[in-house]
């Protein structure tokens, strides 16, 4: 049976205190990681034991164990991957010089930096309170690069789409810091990017 793993941070549990908390208080650096983000991994696991021996011979379209098990897995799945982004994404000083390829290409795509911003805002500020906000490389069709607004963890999401910055808006993600100021959330993530990462991660998948 396929074990998940529980990706380690770029940073430590106490280094992230500090270097998240123009972001996230240091409790949420805590609890959203080791509980939350953790719970995920616990959840898939346990899936992934469960349908080893689930009824295959029930499924229908309305209700079937196997049904619920198989939603639940990519649920719990994109949540697992979208935080790992989340995580790699932070901890940088939203310095985007430091991705001069992303960056090229951004302003190709958008015009100027400040275009990609504040549509990448507006594509976060439009998910709903269960959320992310991406930039998300399509790698299967155009090769752009969209800003993408999804609900919950995979409602919305593009088939082959890479994500390179992830914006976690779901409401404990920010209530704790910035209570419902989603938007001023928003702009700590931004200037908190760690360009660096996200430069490797664009290089990587950039040939499809």
């Amino acid at each position: 049976m396929y074990e998940w793993k529980f990706k380690p941070r770029p940073y430590s549990d106490e280094e992230a205190k500090s270097i998240l908390s123009a972001v996230v208080s240091p409790e949420t650096t805590d609890w959203h990681y080791n509980t939350h983000h953790k719970g995920y991994i616990t959840a898939l696991n346990k899936i992934e034991e469960v349908l080893q021996s689930a009824d295959r011979a029930a499924a229908n379209g309305n209700y079937s164990e196997l049904g619920e098990l198989k939603r639940r897995f990519t649920w719990n799945h994109s949540g697992a991957l979208l935080h790992d982004l989340y995580w790699e994404n932070l901890g940088g000083d939203g310095d985007q010089k430091k991705a001069p390829e992303l960056l090229a290409a951004i302003e190709k795509e958008y015009g100027s930096f400040d275009a990609w911003k504040a549509d990448f805002k507006a594509s976060a500020l439009a998910a709903k309170l269960s959320g992310w906000g991406l930039l998300v490389l399509d790698t299967l069709w155009s090769g752009r690069l969209l800003n993408v607004t999804v609900d919950e963890h995979q409602n919305g999401a593009v088939w082959g789409g890479v994500p390179l910055i992830a914006c976690d808006v779901f409401e404990h993600a920010y209530y704790h810091k910035d209570g419902p100021a989603r938007a001023k959330y928003i702009d700590h993530f931004l200037a908190n990017l760690h360009w660096g990462r996200i430069e490797e991660r664009y290089k990587k998948y950039r040939g499809g």
